[in-house]
């Protein structure tokens, strides 16, 4: 079935509508109406980013739709692709012909997005390195994992494929040391601890997460108290799994929301700009040594100098 062939909702927004007729996976039955038109990684970001609907709920790329399932399918807006390198500073841990470690300060956006097209982390690499791997596509040239605009800290990307496939391995076998320190709300009832609780995309606002069930993802966090200030506390916490929000899901979720959230956490009480999480340790195998290499980046002034004035009261 062609393009031509189905039910068009709406031309400006470029949304279909489709009724399947027998049972299969969502990915391909959405492939197989589309044609050549869309490749099927893209169609399955889409389900990801929640842009393609059965029955009006989001779904998983395996998800499988039976007959008389209503499919729908809004296409995002293409995004551009060209990033233009930029001279911007960067506060470089390590560097060699496979990666660079950066501490990323809060404020800055990763890479390119809407919005964001400029200034980003991706900008600054283009300008500092000659080459960056290319498996994540044109926009996220090198970009192996990411930390939130708002988060500060310790990152790595590949300047080859090679190099981006074994961290990328590492990082699906959960074997890369990634340590986190985080002002909460509250005074945390035991010392240490583990949150393995799924996140997914919030229903009633798909531009952020929680903890949820249907259509979720495995996450786990582990945490540790570093010191307590009565109504606030100073924790470090260690990713098993990396999800988006994930500390800042799960820290709101057993009731101890990150300082300066503006997402997750509370209006009341001391103000930061950004949420006051720092990425402090980030370590890895080395993608041609084999060696184990870590690395540590301190608390940022913004974030100590509000310790500071906890630990005066």
């Amino acid at each position: 079935m062609n393009l031509e062939d189905q039910e068009w909702i709406d031309s400006e927004l470029q949304s279909y509508e489709w009724e399947a007729a027998e049972k299969n996976r969502i990915d391909k039955f959405v492939k197989e109406q589309l044609g050549e038109a869309y490749s099927r990684s893209a169609i399955q970001l889409w389900i990801e980013d929640g842009h393609i609907l059965v029955n009006g709920e989001s779904v998983k790329a395996n998800h499988k739709v039976n007959t008389g399932d209503r499919v729908t399918l809004t296409i995002p807006e293409a995004e551009s692709t060209e990033i233009i390198p930029e001279d911007i500073p960067l506060d470089v841990y390590y560097e060699d012909a496979d990666v660079i470690v950066v501490n990323k300060p809060r404020g800055m956006v990763v890479h390119p997005a809407p919005g964001h097209s400029s200034g980003t982390l991706v900008n600054a690499l283009m300008s500092h390195c000659k080459d960056l791997s290319g498996i994540n596509g044109e926009i996220r040239p090198g970009i192996v994992h990411r930390i939130d605009k708002d988060t500060s800290g310790l990152l790595m990307a590949a300047k080859n494929d090679k190099a981006h496939a074994s961290l990328a391995a590492q990082l699906k076998e959960h074997s890369v040391t990634r340590k986190y320190y985080a002002l909460v709300h509250g005074n945390l009832s035991h010392d240490q601890g583990t949150i393995d609780a799924p996140i997914g995309r919030d229903p009633q606002d798909r531009k952020m997460y929680t903890v949820i069930e249907k259509n979720s993802k495995q996450a786990i966090t582990h945490f540790h108290v570093v010191e307590r200030f009565g109504d606030y506390t100073l924790v470090e916490l260690k990713l098993e799994t990396g999800r988006t929000h994930q500390i800042r899901v799960h820290m709101k979720f057993i009731g101890h929301p990150l300082v300066g959230d503006p997402m997750y956490g509370r209006s009341k009480g001391i103000k930061m700009d950004g949420q006051a999480l720092h990425a402090a340790v980030l370590g890895f195998i080395h993608p041609s040594s084999g060696q184990y290499i870590e690395f540590t980046a301190p608390i940022p002034d913004d974030m100590e100098m509000l310790l500071q004035s906890l630990r005066s009261r």
